[in-house]
């Protein structure tokens, strides 16, 4: 039997690939917005592939917005940014 593999969609570029491919960005609950490395991290998740693209397409379709619920400071996007590449 043939494991099954989890899937997410990217909120960038909206399209459903394998989670190992996706890097994980989370709003743990202090209201604290980072990249996951781990995937693993207390809090509401997102996902995105991994290429400053998708998370560029993310803030112009407001992706990230829509997941977690909330207005994304520009200085944290910033920081997700440089993360990234």
């Amino acid at each position: 039997m043939t494991k099954k593999i989890p899937m997410r969609k990217c909120v960038g570029c909206m399209e459903m690939k394998e989670k190992k491919d996706l890097v994980r960005i989370v709003k743990s609950p202090e209201d604290e917005i980072f990249l996951d490395t781990t995937g693993r991290a207390n809090g509401r998740g997102a996902y995105i592939c991994n290429n400053a693209g998708c998370l560029k397409k993310a803030i112009k379709n407001k992706g990230l917005e829509r997941s977690f619920k909330s207005q994304i400071p520009a200085d944290v996007l910033q920081n997700i940014e440089k993360e990234l590449s």
